[in-house]
């Protein structure tokens, strides 16, 4: 497949997969993208997983009609990206490898060596000509690992984004962009928003007319929704209002209470999603959390704590820097309901949180008390 006249995807889609970096369901496979920039030197961009390796030589030998590569360029040292490296070395022993020096420090402790003999060490500013192709290359610390560098053609107008724009899903999915690269986005690289907003500053420089990731499809029209969603995502902004509930539910009473609570908030037109979190793909809940511009946590007490899977969605949350969101509880209990409490203690941490002033406290089922809180709350988040 050519990406331009002298681009060409030698990649490879992994449908074997279930879980990526053994969490996320990815029931449409993985793409591990690879290409190759074919001028007076070739370079190939990054290399595949390493159950892959066979196949992507393959395809760069099958692409470059029996010649050699003259460099790999490594801008990301994750396995699913870093895996073949020593691979390719062993099968083009006069290939030189560019990446950045912290890179190479990984690489000696992936495969026992950093090949010094063969390596290019580039930094930020950073120049490789290829002939009529010059790749600058441009330091993404912490987008999302701290090695990552991202490269610019400025021929082709093409950057190379390294994880940044990428998706879940396999390249021969047919599936909408958006949904699976917010899910890959706030999952993976969801805690590291200034550090992709710097990114986003030096691409504004950059005439960028096509985006070659390591995960998902080539991006070469409507550019500026993508750069909008990026910049919505890593800036925690609100990208659209509506309310979602996420909840847990022991013996069926705090469902019920929040099944009435969408009821009312549907017919106030209120957009609403509700996540039972011990049912749900977790991360697609963490996902709406992210997406939109309230948050209701229903949950019991449970241990003097709350129920398992909350405390699971809530650290899922701080771990991403959760903000600028408002926030309301429902708590259920028996006894000594204290959800409530310990909900809002946990979220301590997260920046720019507003908090209902209605608090749901459900003593065991509802009643005229607790219907009435919750009648109040629809009011608070409809407003």
């Amino acid at each position: 497949m050519f990406i331009t006249d002298d681009i060409k995807y030698v990649g490879v889609n992994d449908h074997d997969i279930d879980l990526f970096e053994g969490q996320y369901d990815v029931p449409n496979g993985m793409a591990y993208n690879s290409y190759l920039i074919c001028d007076e030197h070739t370079a190939v961009m990054d290399s595949v997983d390493a159950r892959f390796a066979g196949q992507w030589l393959d395809n760069i030998r099958t692409a470059l009609a029996g010649k050699s590569p003259d460099y790999l360029v490594v801008q990301h040292m994750e396995p699913d990206h870093s895996g073949s490296i020593h691979i390719f070395m062993e099968a083009f022993p006069c290939a030189k490898v560019v990446s950045s020096a912290k890179a190479f420090a990984m690489m000696a402790q992936f495969f026992g060596t950093d090949f010094v003999q063969r390596r290019v060490v580039v930094g930020e500013g950073d120049t490789l000509s290829l002939g009529s192709h010059t790749l600058t290359f441009v330091t993404a610390p912490m987008v999302h690992w701290p090695e990552v560098i991202v490269t610019y053609d400025s021929k082709d107008k093409v950057l190379f984004s390294a994880d940044g724009f990428g998706k879940f899903g396999a390249l021969d999915a047919q599936e909408d962009w958006a949904c699976e690269a917010r899910r890959y986005y706030i999952g993976i690289v969801g805690k590291y928003g200034s550090a992709v907003q710097t990114l986003l500053n030096k691409a504004a420089g950059l005439d960028i007319q096509t985006i070659c990731p390591l995960h998902g499809p080539v991006l070469k029209e409507n550019l500026g929704y993508y750069f909008n969603l990026y910049n919505i995502w890593s800036s925690y902004a609100v990208e659209e209002e509506g309310v979602v509930i996420a909840y847990t539910s022991i013996y069926g009473n705090t469902k019920k209470a929040v099944e009435l609570l969408a009821r009312q908030l549907e017919d106030k037109g209120v957009k609403v999603t509700v996540n039972d979190l011990a049912r749900c793909d977790i991360h697609e809940a963490v996902e709406d959390a992210f997406r939109y511009s309230k948050l209701v946590l229903a949950t019991t007490t449970y241990n003097g704590d709350v129920f398992p899977y909350m405390n699971t969605f809530l650290h899922h949350l701080t771990g991403r820097n959760y903000s600028n969101r408002t926030v309301a509880f429902m708590e259920n209990g028996s006894w000594a309901p204290t959800a409530a409490k310990v909900m809002r203690a946990k979220l301590e941490c997260c920046k720019n949180l507003t908090f209902a002033d209605t608090t749901v406290r459900i003593l065991s089922a509802l009643n005229a008390e607790s219907t009435a809180q919750l009648a109040a709350l629809a009011d608070e988040l409809a407003r």
